[in-house]
């Protein structure tokens, strides 16, 4: 690994040699008290992630996503296109919280949440400690020439990160074509399904790519909050920081002395052992202050502060603080910035909160048939030919389903059926009539109000268009 030296590593990043060639991060294993939160956060992340596509509200899938049916579940909300808005307010309360959540806290989403994160650093990284070794084991392997006892561990890590990344694609299968699906799919044999089949595969090599060999290199090169976070950090963002003041002092980091006393030779609390370093996944020095490598793990934490410990120096050289919680000691503001944030969060919530309650359990489109124009059905009565589309958004069947007039005195004739069931998260559509007499039209173009029924409650209403005669008006 190349290495970052204060002149340099706004140039180069760590996993690049002189060459421009990748240089393989080997980090220690971490160890420590934060590494015990995030091992913790992780697992109950792993459970849900496992767990939420096989989790069932009212019928409903927990979190579904299957695009190409256009079928949405939300916490166990099913949505439908006819719901875009819906995801578009979710969507921009997404952004503007990852805005206010790294404005505040920097990256703390990529160390503790982000999945690419928690399956490289909880899953993939720890299965190579148990197989590999630690990083001095790590990097003798590496160097090792292919002999036995490296070809038996890197076959064993290999089949095993294969089947992890499969048993993660498959998960993620059931979160795009329901759970449901996929277990029937298992149940019928592979080779009955092969499109499936081959999704599965593509799934399980981009996971095995990833894990395997890009690691990463995802949060370094691919994922685009890492330059996100350049442009919304400022100096009272918290973020896993060094303090310079107290590493620095007058005369710089140096090695630790035994009995010597710091305070006395002007040496900063940093002895420079670069147990931080070494730790980190990314393979960035943190002493050279906020990188978007950083992915704000704590491991450089956990490190520095074994080392302070070891020394009998105070702990906390490295740390969660602000820019100028280092510089000027000041504590953490609800700056006006984080308040507008949390204006404008907070009505897009409320609103988002609205949206669901006034949504109805059942959309109802009604539209006249194109290129058709009024019937007369006699001297006074005319009638217009509308094709209509109901869609069951809930899990029961909703019967004995009826269209009425509600703004004009009319009839409406159902082709083939005039009461009639739609299935639970189901679709019914056909072909209606509209007779009304010309008394009641106001207009060569009225706008009339339907009522959908159920029995004799009203669960829906829609609009639609009614032409009529011109001389009429």
């Amino acid at each position: 690994m190349a290495e970052q030296g204060q002149d340099n590593f706004r140039d180069t990043i760590g996993t690049l040699n002189e060459e421009g060639k990748r240089a393989w991060v080997f980090p220690k294993r971490p160890e420590g008290i934060w590494y015990e939160y995030r091992k913790f956060v992780s697992y109950v992340l792993l459970a849900f992630l496992f767990s939420a596509p096989f989790i069932k509200i009212n019928g409903n899938q927990f979190l579904l996503f299957n695009v190409l049916e256009r079928r949405f579940n939300i916490f166990g909300f099913p949505f439908w296109p006819q719901d875009f808005h819906l995801f578009v307010i979710m969507m921009i309360i997404g952004v503007v919280f990852v805005i206010f959540f790294t404005v505040a806290f920097g990256r703390l989403f990529c160390g503790w949440v982000c999945p690419q994160t928690i399956f490289m650093e909880m899953v993939f990284r720890r299965i190579e400690y148990w197989i590999d070794g630690d990083r001095g084991k790590q990097i003798r392997l590496n160097k090792m020439p292919w002999n036995r006892e490296k070809i038996k561990k890197r076959v064993l890590k290999w089949s095993v990160f294969f089947v992890i990344s499969f048993l993660i694609a498959n998960v993620f299968l059931a979160y795009f074509i329901s759970s449901d699906r996929l277990i029937r799919y298992i149940t019928d044999g592979p080779f009955s399904h092969t499109s499936t089949l081959v999704s599965l595969l593509i799934f399980t090599g981009v996971f095995y790519f990833v894990f395997a060999w890009f690691r990463e290199q995802v949060c370094i090169i691919a994922c685009p909050y890492g330059r996100l976070q350049g442009v919304l950090l400022d100096n009272k963002s918290i973020v896993v920081a060094y303090d310079y003041k107290r590493g620095e002092k007058e005369e710089g980091r140096a090695r630790f002395k035994k009995n010597e006393d710091r305070e006395i030779t002007g040496k900063g609390d940093c002895i420079d052992c670069f147990q931080c370093v070494h730790v980190c996944p990314t393979g960035i020095d943190i002493r050279n202050g906020t990188q978007l490598e950083c992915v704000n793990c704590t491991a450089c934490i956990d490190a520095c502060d074994h080392m302070m410990e070891s020394v009998n120096l105070p702990k906390g050289l490295i740390r969660y603080a602000s820019e100028d919680n280092i510089e000027k000691k000041e504590k953490f503001k609800f700056t006006p910035r984080l308040k507008g944030y949390t204006v404008v969060l907070g009505i897009l919530t409320a609103i988002l909160i609205g949206m669901l309650f006034l949504r109805n359990d059942i959309e109802a489109r009604i539209l006249r048939l194109p290129g058709q124009l009024y019937e007369r059905k006699s001297d006074t009565i005319i009638s217009n030919v509308y094709t209509f589309k109901l869609i069951n958004k809930t899990v029961e069947d909703i019967e004995h389903v009826h269209f009425e007039l509600l703004s004009h005195t009319g009839v409406i004739k159902v082709v083939s059926h005039d009461d009639f069931k739609v299935a639970g998260q189901g679709l019914a559509e056909g072909t209606l009539f509209i007779e009304i007499h010309l008394s009641a039209l106001k207009g060569d173009k009225d706008r009339l109000k339907i009522g959908v029924y159920s029995e004799d409650e009203l669960i829906e209403t829609t609009t639609t268009a009614f032409l009529g005669p011109r001389s009429y008006k």
